[in-house]
């Protein structure tokens, strides 16, 4: 009888060590399970971490890989280069360095949202001045380029030069296109300008 009641107390222990063993496992699962909502481009976009996404996805491997958004570019992969650059609530980010779960309740802007004819899109593609060259030549960093100057037009619509250079500062051109990148923007900040008189850009 004795020997019942002990081997009773070892199934009973056992059982309660398993049922704390799923309780503790249940919070994680959850946790696991949990969903992100990010908009992108105006669109919402519901994922699953576990399902869609892993902790550990960054932004810039979500938006290209998950979502087809392939006109942001990873370059460096380290924060280092600017090509990888969306905005983020408005504001310019290295999607590469941020966790996609990071973005969760956030609006995240990429180059496919802007509309063909933003000032910076115009400004970059027809960038030809003597003495300053194209914004652009095999073209792999002008999206993180473009990002980061509609970034700064939106909170300095007539920023000074020096202000551009100090924006597009981590941004790397690997053709040297720099003056011609600068003037672009230059050259959209007038643009923006003229609209807002109601004049031709």
């Amino acid at each position: 009888m004795p020997a019942t009641r002990s081997t009773e107390r070892r199934r009973t222990g056992s059982t309660a060590s398993s049922g704390a063993t799923r309780a503790s496992a249940a919070p994680e699962a959850a946790a696991e399970a949990r969903a992100v909502r990010i908009v992108v481009n105006g669109g919402t976009h519901e994922l699953v971490v576990g399902r869609d996404l892993e902790c550990s996805t960054t932004l810039a491997a979500l938006l290209r890989e998950r979502l087809g958004l392939t006109g942001l570019k990873v370059s460096c992969d380290e924060g280092a280069c600017g090509a990888c650059t969306v905005l983020l609530d408005g504001k310019a980010v290295l999607s590469c360095m941020i966790l996609a779960v990071e973005a969760d309740g956030h609006e995240v802007l990429t180059i496919e949202g802007l509309p063909e004819d933003d000032p910076v899109v115009l400004a970059f593609a027809e960038q030809s001045e003597p003495g300053y060259g194209t914004a652009l030549q095999c073209g792999y960093c002008t999206p993180g380029f473009v990002m980061t100057a509609r970034a700064l037009l939106n909170r300095n619509p007539t920023p000074t030069l020096e202000e551009v250079k100090e924006a597009l500062s981590g941004n790397i051109c690997r053709c040297g296109c720099y003056a011609g990148i600068a003037q672009a923007v230059m050259n959209a900040s007038r643009r923006i300008a003229a609209g807002a008189r109601g004049g031709e850009a």
